[in-house]
């Protein structure tokens, strides 16, 4: 009976290693590989150069150039004459200046937070399931989306006048202070109804927090009997306080750059363009004033850069003190 025997491969052929069809694939030369790299730098550069076109033509290059005039005097008419810390100390013992300076911090002190309270509340709102809830989400954000425009102010100003509706209506409950656009003590007000009205913004992003909020945290606190209150004050805002953080940051900046419903609202260009005995002059408006109505473009400039660095350091703030309220997962 005959015997099969098989050889079993050598060891060679084990261990070759395959080689491709076309021969053993070499190794890039640096000459090339740095070719290569530079072909895909330039193409990177060439597609961001738009861009950096548009960043250093209309953002750095006035940057650099209002710090220069910030310390001219320059009237947009003749050539800029150095002047040092003039402006500075001129704006520091301006009266005017020093009120809109507390306008502004009143109005971001007290419309932030009642923007922000009004946004969270109806994202709590609209968390929960209930029929048109697209519809009620799409209403709401509207007045963000326009809220900003001129038209609006017109129409607001309208609205809070002598004789209009506001007026007709605190008459009503027998209020007779008359319409708060002509009243320097109430036009302010005005000016936060109006930014407590545009919320959509915050309440879309409070929304979206909610809805990563885990349900089982919530079933979990209803079966040890917290009550919604509780539930509120120990899940929900630990939980979106991240979101919440967000918010108040921009918000906050936001406050600080009012300008175009200030301007509007109070009455537009004239002796009166920041409100009825500067009752409206928010530290924009006065800006615009020095700026482009008395020409002085240094003075303008000046104002221009204490307020950015008023903004930095507000900002600076809220980061260190988000350490002790906003509490991310990887703390957690």
């Amino acid at each position: 009976m005959g015997m099969t025997v098989t050889h079993a491969p050598a060891t060679e052929d084990l261990t070759r290693v395959s080689e491709p069809r076309h021969g053993p694939v070499k190794p890039e030369r640096p000459a090339a590989l740095k070719r290569r790299v530079r072909r895909e730098n330039l193409a990177g550069y060439l597609f961001m150069s738009p861009w950096i076109a548009g960043f250093l033509l209309l953002t750095a290059g006035p940057m650099i150039a209002s710090l220069y005039f910030a310390f001219t005097d320059y009237n947009l008419f003749d050539a800029p004459k150095w002047i040092g810390l003039d402006n500075f100390s001129e704006m520091f013992g301006d009266p005017r200046w020093r009120h809109s300076v507390q306008v502004t911090l009143w109005y971001v002190v007290v419309g932030t937070p009642l923007k922000l309270l009004a946004a969270l509340g109806v994202a709590l709102l609209l968390a929960q399931k209930r029929r048109g809830q697209a519809f009620y989400r799409a209403a709401f954000y509207a007045p963000s989306l326009i809220g900003a425009s001129v038209s609006v102010a017109i129409v607001w100003k309208a609205i809070f006048s002598d004789d209009a509706i506001v007026d007709r209506t605190q008459k009503i409950f027998g209020i007779d202070v008359g319409g708060w656009t002509g009243d320097p003590d109430l036009i302010i007000y005005s000016l936060v109804a109006l930014t407590v009205w545009q919320f959509g913004a915050p309440m879309v992003i409070f929304l979206a927090g909610l809805k990563q909020v885990p349900r089982e945290l919530y079933e979990a606190a209803e079966v040890d009997g917290a009550g919604r209150l509780r539930r509120f004050w120990n899940i929900t805002l630990p939980m979106i306080s991240p979101v919440l953080f967000f918010n108040v940051l921009l918000e906050t900046i936001h406050s600080f750059q009012i300008f175009s419903s200030a301007y509007i609202v109070g009455g537009g260009a004239g002796g009166n363009a920041c409100g009825p005995a500067d009752g409206s002059m928010v530290y924009t408006c006065y800006l615009y004033v020095q700026g482009f109505e008395n020409s002085r473009m240094g003075l303008a400039s000046a104002m221009a850069w204490m307020l950015l660095v008023a903004v930095a350091l507000v900002t600076a703030v809220l980061f260190w003190s988000q350490r002790r309220w906003v509490h991310y997962e990887e703390s957690a």
